[in-house]
């Protein structure tokens, strides 16, 4: 009697440890889906097409290629830069490919993959207003919510003026209307708002930036089977050129957005 229920607990123990191991990236190859979360207003990473009126840019692009690698659909699920962690954390997406920065702070909710991307917290202004970073501190600054953005005008311009906005084409609206008098965001991202700018010759990017910021790809916690999918897919991107291409699709000479290329997939980090 004693010898069956140790046997029947060990095997209650092995079902268990069995549903323990079992992991997203196991979802997902059974679900066949790939759910992605990505933001729909901000090209030129991620917007609506309208002629498809479906959400394309490079991050699309990026986690389309994660995808592919796996053998499942990709669906995109739209977001702004506050709702980021809060669907990864909450299991409404399996992913976030989405101008993700990556900074100890969010690690300690997320996990993200190797950088893909590069850039800096620039600005937008109308020409002639914003000459100099210390101008900062006398500036009424819009920025997105949830953003390192606000958080680096923060430390390092105390006496800045944040205008929290739920995204930055609201923020762009606010400079427009006089109520801020300069926005902040990646630089790409504002070279690419200002693409699709009609009066775009009355705003400028100041030529400096603060901060060398790095751009992954969010995973939820311990989950280190996809984690390493979406790196190996990285790397391989980088090694067959198509990373240079996705770029050039999105920042190259003949895009809308021309931004040189200064990092590649699996450089050395610089801060």
């Amino acid at each position: 009697m004693k010898i069956l229920t140790i046997a029947a607990a060990m095997g209650l123990l092995l079902v268990i440890s069995g549903v323990a191991r079992a992991d997203r990236l196991n979802d997902i190859r059974k679900s066949g889906v790939l759910r992605v979360a990505t933001l729909d207003s901000n090209p030129p990473f991620g917007s609506v097409d309208p002629k498809s009126n479906q959400i394309v840019g490079l991050d699309v692009d990026y986690a389309r290629s994660v995808a592919n690698r796996l053998g499942v659909r990709l669906v995109i699920q739209p977001t702004n830069p506050a709702n980021r962690i809060a669907f990864l954390k909450s299991g409404k997406v399996d992913l976030v490919f989405a101008n993700f920065t990556i900074t100890d702070e969010r690690k300690k909710e997320v996990d993200f993959s190797i950088p893909y991307f590069a850039s800096g917290t620039q600005f937008i202004a109308k020409k002639g207003v914003l000459r100099f970073p210390q101008q900062l501190n006398d500036l009424r600054i819009g920025a997105d919510k949830g953003t390192t953005n606000v958080q680096q005008v923060q430390a390092q311009f105390p006496h800045a003026t944040i205008i929290a906005y739920d995204d930055t084409p609201f923020a762009f609206a606010a400079l427009r209307a006089g109520n801020v008098q300069a926005i902040t965001q990646d630089g790409p991202k504002l070279v690419g708002l200002l693409a699709h700018v009609p009066d775009r010759q009355k705003y400028e990017i100041p030529p400096f930036a603060i901060s060398n910021d790095y751009q992954g790809a969010g995973v939820p916690k311990d989950e280190t089977r996809l984690r390493a999918v979406v790196d190996e897919t990285l790397r391989a991107l980088e090694a067959n050129g198509e990373a240079a291409k996705i770029y050039d699709r999105w920042f190259g000479p003949a895009s809308q957005s021309p931004l040189p290329r200064l990092y590649r997939i699996g450089d050395p980090l610089k801060h």
